[in-house]
């Protein structure tokens, strides 16, 4: 007999856990979106699975149910399902797929008998096709039953399963943030820096993911200390003080986030942390204009 699986919730992590899993031979069953038509265009990508706009009673046939909503409304979806599928929700497991929330959202349904868990896949999604899972890391929490079945989920998906305690949800969430938006927004103002400097959006962007590419190559092949490149890893604080400069006239709202990504560049990668420190305070620092933006539209 197939794994069964509800999905409420079927937005971008939704949809794609769902396709994914059908094409792994679960059986999608009940597939919900904010409205019919959602629901129906879900299901369409999914391949499976019967929409509706809200929490049918049909969802209790599902031995597995995964809520793919916005955190926010976690606890209330929960409570929706407490409601609908009451005692007849004993023994189900039912995860969540939030990267900062943990299972004690869920605390409805583990009041009719559920078991609970989050499971949270480190991966982005872009809503129009499933990335490919496999190697990727899912953060999972919760009680033993539901952890279980979520550590089988990830491993059908090629993913690797982590635990996370409780207590550490919100820092593993924080720890994907650096890496991804966090990460995107440094890349984007160095095509906005560079666009002042006369390349096109294209040449910027192929300027940069290049070389980041390149650093991350290295990072993951030689580790953060010998991937560590530019003026500050050199001790070439003129160089610093220069950017600083050139930032401030041209955009003066990027000039302190260089200089926090530097004191944080000295905190996590140099071997010396408090010399480069004491060097960046002493550093120069010029009056920047209040000038607008002249790049906005890279």
């Amino acid at each position: 007999m197939p794994k069964t699986l509800a999905i409420l919730g079927a937005g971008r992590v939704g949809r794609a856990l769902g396709r994914a899993l059908h094409e792994h031979g679960w059986h999608i069953t009940v597939v919900t979106a904010r409205s019919q038509a959602s629901a129906r265009n879900a299901v369409k990508f999914i391949r499976a699975g019967q929409p509706y706009s809200c929490i049918p009673p049909q969802v209790v046939a599902a031995k597995t149910i995964l809520i793919a909503v916005p955190d926010d409304a976690i606890p209330e979806t929960a409570a929706e399902l407490a409601r609908v599928g009451a005692e007849s929700l004993r023994r189900k497991i039912v995860l969540h797929t939030s990267g900062a929330c943990d299972a004690s959202v869920l605390e409805a349904v583990r009041e009719c008998g559920a078991f609970a868990a989050s499971m949270h896949p480190m991966q982005s999604f872009n809503g129009l096709s499933v990335p490919p899972l496999e190697g990727k890391v899912f953060g999972i929490e919760g009680d033993t039953p539901a952890v279980r079945a979520a550590r089988s989920i990830a491993r059908a998906l090629g993913g690797f399963p982590v635990n996370i305690k409780r207590e550490n949800k919100v820092a593993y969430h924080a720890a994907g943030a650096f890496a991804s938006g966090l990460l995107l927004a440094l890349e984007e103002a160095g095509v906005h820096l560079l666009h002042n400097a006369g390349l096109s959006r294209r040449e910027a962007q192929r300027a940069l993911l290049s070389l980041s590419r390149q650093v991350l190559d290295h990072y993951e092949k030689l580790g953060p200390h010998k991937a560590w490149t530019g003026p500050l890893s050199r001790g070439d604080y003129g160089v610093v003080a220069a950017h600083e400069d050139a930032i401030a006239r041209l955009h003066p709202e990027f000039l302190e986030a260089y200089q926090a990504v530097s004191r944080l560049s000295a905190h996590v990668l140099s071997n010396h942390a408090a010399g480069v420190l004491q060097r960046l305070e002493s550093l120069p620092r010029h009056s920047a204009p209040l000038v607008k933006s002249k790049g906005g539209s890279a």
